[in-house]
């Protein structure tokens, strides 16, 4: 991403993905998000490069999810 500096806050990711911060923390707590930690109050920062690599991920996740759950129209779906 031109012009985009190296690392980011967790706010700045959480615009970028447009969700909270609290759900880039979450993201980040569990790893699915690789971030460091830094300084002596630990500020989390996520290389740009590794956001990018996450979006990616999530295409793929998405995709495989879709293809083992293709969608129905409510007029096709089995009775229960």
């Amino acid at each position: 991403m031109p012009g985009t500096p190296r690392f980011l806050t967790l706010a700045d990711v959480a615009e970028v993905l447009n969700t909270s911060s609290a759900q880039v923390y979450a993201l980040v707590r569990r790893g699915d998000l690789p971030a460091i930690k830094i300084g002596g109050r630990g500020q989390w920062r996520v290389e740009s490069t590794q956001l990018e690599e996450f979006i990616q991920r999530m295409y793929v996740e998405t995709k495989t999810f879709v293809d083992e759950h293709p969608y129905v129209e409510a007029e096709q779906r089995p009775e229960s």
